[in-house]
This record gives structure tokens, sequence and C-alpha cells, in this order.
């Protein structure tokens, strides 16, 4: 796998641009897809298989000279309902979940071309309509905090700064983040580069976590969960099913972990995967026990809130580059849907919503690939 480059590749070169920007179309159009899917009775598990074998088909379309280019997904499709707040992607022999009206529905997913990652999140009401109550709240929360958050991904700003937004703006609502999240820095086949954006953190988490400036030609996934509740993530008995490949190194005992973590290398390399896309459902979970064991795979664990609070999510990919902030994934969100008496009071709050999230309109003698993508202030 060629994810060990002598000279790392960023988005100053114009081709690696291009990859991320066609990644990126491609997981716009898969979630557009997949939320047509979020239907009454539909099956979460069916949805996230049908996103999978999409970003899987759309991606074998693109750089087909490219014999030796690595492409495909770059995080397995996940539909996380109501309270369950992330990475609920049910293999065949799992408990499913079918969806109803008026359930909240996370969509979360990615895809990457020669290991320039695009990912994207989104929030959907199961059977459309007005939104009201606690539902409203979240919602709006966790969109305005997405849209504060696009903003501040700007060279020269903290990372502890947008920490600082995404829980105002939630607080607005009477919602909190998510404790603990985070949001990579995105790398060539490195879904979690070096620096982050840390959610809500706790004390603790607050004194470990790195404080970083944002620099030009870096790209970031930007993830924003809010919840109804207190905002703290606990696991249930559902089982996971997304994984990734570490560094750790560790002579394997069994065969079957052997076999299993051979493939995980040559297939996957260092991008997340799903137990799913084995052939062999219960060789698969099987081997994945011992490599989890010794830490040379790690687990994506399926986090709920409490029961009956609900979670939202809004997650989008920014390139920063000279021209400005180019966010190339992510849906519009209709805003208009929301009823709900909780407004943003803060002045300072209003008036960095309220500017531009357009890239500077200087510099514009570049690529036409990086014009074509300007970043919308959706609706």
């Amino acid at each position: 796998m060629a994810d060990d480059k002598e000279v790392e590749k960023t988005i100053a070169e114009d081709l690696v641009v291009t990859k991320y920007k066609l990644a990126g179309q491609i997981v716009n159009r898969v979630l557009e897809q997949v939320i047509a899917k979020c239907v009454p009775e539909a099956s979460a598990r069916e949805i996230c298989e049908f996103g999978d074998k999409l970003i899987l088909e759309e991606t074998s379309k693109v750089f087909k000279k490219e014999k030796d280019s690595k492409k495909g997904i770059a995080f397995s499709t996940c539909v996380s309902v109501n309270n369950c707040i992330c990475h609920f992607s049910p293999i065949p022999s799992e408990t499913d979940y079918f969806l109803k009206q008026g359930d909240l529905a996370k969509i979360d997913l990615g895809a990457h071309i020669d290991g320039f990652i695009a990912v994207v999140a989104h929030t959907v009401v199961v059977g459309g309509g007005e939104v009201t109550g606690r539902a409203a709240d979240v919602l709006l929360a966790a969109y305005l905090a997405s849209e504060a958050a696009l903003r501040l991904l700007r060279p020269g700003n903290e990372n502890q700064a947008i920490t600082d937004v995404v829980q105002k703006i939630s607080a607005e609502y009477g919602c909190k983040p998510v404790e603990g999240m985070l949001s990579h820095q995105l790398k060539q086949f490195r879904i979690d580069g070096e620096k982050s954006i840390i959610q809500n953190p706790s004390e603790a988490q607050r004194k470990e976590h790195e404080k970083a400036t944002l620099e030009t030609y870096e790209v970031y996934g930007m993830d924003v969960l809010v919840s109804t509740g207190e905002g703290v993530g606990r696991e249930m008995d559902t089982r996971c099913t997304i994984y990734k490949k570490t560094d750790e190194i560790y002579q394997l005992k069994l065969k079957a972990s052997r076999m299993f973590y051979s493939e995980v290398r040559n297939k996957h390399g260092s991008m997340p995967f799903n137990l799913r896309s084995f052939d062999k459902e219960t060789s698969a979970r099987l081997g994945v026990v011992e490599c989890v064991n010794h830490k040379l795979i790690e687990p994506f664990q399926v986090l709920y809130e409490r029961p009956g609070e609900l979670v939202a999510q809004f997650k989008f990919t920014a390139l920063l580059l000279p021209s400005g902030t180019h966010r190339i994934t992510g849906l519009p969100f209709d805003k208009s849907q929301c009823k709900t008496d909780r407004t943003i009071k803060d002045p300072e709050l209003n008036s960095l919503l309220n500017s531009s999230a357009k890239s500077n309109k200087k510099k514009k003698k570049k690529t036409g690939t990086e014009e074509a993508m300007e970043v919308e202030t959706a609706a």
C-alpha cells in the first residue's frame, strides 16, 4: 500500500486539489441518494450497504489510467438514529434498525481517491415535514455550529476558537456538543492527522488536547455532533463493525487472525473498514478479536446518548487554500423547517454567522477546479 510517501503530498499541488474535489463531488452525490432512501420502514443496514456500494461504483469510474492508484471507501456509510450518536452500520448477523416517521437520522460516509479523503455527514428528519421542540433546537444548534466552524477554519486561527464557538452556539439552543469528539486534519491515506479540533472537552481532555494553529494547504474533516442531553457518549450492547489498522506490530497467534489482518492490510491499508466488506463474516468476526486485543486494529465504537435524547450531526471537508477556505462536501440545509422559540442572542455569534463563508475573490488565476466549488452558504 502506498501510504508512506517520501514527500508528503498536499493541496499545494493542483492535481491533489482535483482529487480531493472529485472525492467531494462523489461523496455529495452518494449522500443525496442515501438521503432519498431514508423513508419510514427502511432498513438502516440496507441503506448503509447501498451507500457503500455507490461509493465503490463512483470511485471506480475516475482516474482509471493511474493503475496503482487506490480509491474507494474512506468511511463506511453509517445511519445513526435519534440518541445513537455515531457509527451504526450493522453487519447482516447483527440487529437492524427500521426507520420511523419523525426519526432524526444522521448519515455519515466518506470516499477517497489516491488516499485523498472527503468525508460528510448530514442529519435528516425521516418523512420530512415541520420540526418542532427539542428536535428543532438540536438540528439548528448543530447546523449553525458547523456554519460558524466553517467561518473560523482559516489559516492563523487556533483550534480552540472553533471548540469555543461550537460550545456557545449549542448552549444558545439549550444543547451540548458531544464530549470529546474530534475533527481531524486529513492527510493522504490518513483520516486522523496530527492536528484536531475537540468538542466539549472534559477538564482532563482540555489539558491533554494539543493547541494548534491552522495553516494554509491543510485539509480538515469538520465534524459537529450536538445533543439535547448531557453530551456524554456511552457504549451499549451494539457490536462495533467499523475498524481501522494502527501502526502497532504484533505476531498474531491464530491463523484466522493472521488471514484477517493480511486482508485488512492489502485491501484497506490504513483506511477505516467495515466487517461487511469481508466475504466470510464469521471468519472476520473471529479474526478481528485478537487484532483489537493487541491494538493492531482500533474500533470505532457505536455510541449512545441517554434514551429519549436526540443527537444531530453535520460534517464537511474543507481545503485551506490561498484563495480562501473551500468547503468541498456537505448539502444545503433548510433552516425554515425548524420551528423553535430559541434564537442566538449573542451579537458576536450572530456577526460571525452573518459573515461571508465564500472564498476570497483575490487570486482567481488558479485552475478552474478551484473556482468551481466555491463554498456556498446554505440557505
